[in-house]
């Protein structure tokens, strides 16, 4: 059933319009851009890479939770539903990318695809943005890393596993609930979690290194059943893990709080409580270095019940450097290649400013 329109206001806007009427249905609507470039670099110490390319603007997994949902409102759109059913495709993006790849300073550094939304989204079976930018990056053997809860990406199976071979590639699988009932109501739009099990091993047996993103974690939610799923995905073929506190900048809180307390009401106030514990009494943390992770008991022991699931399954997780002290910090998210040997050779690990 499709969501009515709603948007948070967008704060970039000088007016806002009122309805008097119920709002209609959200529907798809689908517009084309030329991008100017298709390389963004990421200035943030807490992301696991420098370079990342974006096909689509928006994301049609309409999870509540995603941090990206404030860039709608740069184009004039809103970070609710406009986010979810207004997609921009950059459809000259592959021939930016050749080029940008082609300039004499490039140093073949690894690419994150997408770092904003997804690039295996629905509308990729259409577009193929997300393959023809893969076939480029294995052309000029630059290696890649792909976060994704779509399972368009089996099609790219065996265009992966040989990048794998070559330059270097590892696809994350986003699994942040183990309770498809949880998933449904705030990622209406992605794959089941079933779904995405099944991806990681169909991507396992054709060759493609694989882990799994525990992001964002949520408190109250996440915790259920997460050592269950962190053993089913090891048992597909998952060999590496991240994980990130959940992030609520600007009107994502708005967009998050509204669904949680639509869909799952008698657990919304347990969750945010969670969550302020975690954040020092807030429910949005900016501070760099900080705005990834949690501090205080609560976030120890959740943090803990990952690593020490990832451990008991052999998942290697970017900054397990041991268990104990909550308050002791850990680092930030390393590369999202990790620290052993890999096929990157020299530029393995250089993801990180």
């Amino acid at each position: 059933m499709a969501r009515p329109v709603w948007n948070p206001p967008n704060p970039w806007l000088a007016r806002a319009l009122e309805r008097e009427e119920p709002p209609p249905a959200a529907e798809l609507e689908v517009q084309e851009e030329e991008a100017k470039s298709a390389l963004s670099r990421n200035e943030s110490p807490d992301l696991p890479f420098r370079w990342s390319l974006n096909p689509y603007r928006g994301c049609q997994h309409a999870c509540a939770y995603c941090y990206a949902r404030p860039t709608h409102q740069y184009l004039g759109l809103g970070a609710g539903t406009d986010f979810d059913k207004k997609i921009v495709v950059k459809v000259n993006l592959v021939e930016l990318l050749e080029r940008e790849l082609a300039r004499p300073g490039w140093r073949r550094e690894p690419i994150t695809f997408s770092g904003v939304t997804d690039p295996y989204q629905p509308l990729e079976a259409r577009y193929r943005l997300t393959r023809r930018a893969l076939e480029a990056c294995a052309r000029r053997g630059n290696p890649v890393a792909i976060v994704t809860k779509g399972v368009l990406v089996r099609r790219d199976a065996e265009l992966l596993a040989r990048l794998a071979r070559g330059p270097g590639a590892r696809v994350f699988v986003s699994i942040p609930f183990a309770d498809a009932e949880v998933a449904r109501a705030l990622e209406p739009g992605a794959p089941t979690p079933d779904e995405r099990l099944e991806t990681v091993r169909q991507l396992t047996a054709a060759g493609v290194p694989t882990g799994i993103a525990l992001a964002p974690l949520i408190p109250r939610l996440s915790e259920v059943g997460l050592p269950a799923l962190v053993e089913r995905a090891a048992a597909a073929g998952a060999r590496h893990a991240f994980h990130v506190l959940l992030r609520l900048p600007a009107e994502v809180l708005d967009v998050f709080r509204a669904r949680l307390e639509e869909a799952l009401p008698l657990r919304a106030g347990a969750v945010l409580a969670a969550l302020r514990e975690m954040r020092g009494g807030r429910l949005q943390e900016s501070r760099f270095g900080e705005r990834m992770r949690g501090r205080g008991a609560r976030f120890g022991v959740l943090e803990d019940l990952v690593l020490l699931a990832c451990r008991r399954n052999g998942l290697r997780v970017a900054g397990d450097e041991g268990l104990g002290a909550p308050e002791a910090p850990r680092p930030v998210q390393g590369s999202l290649f990790g620290d052993e040997p890999s096929p990157l050779g020299p530029h393995d690990g250089q993801a990180l400013p």
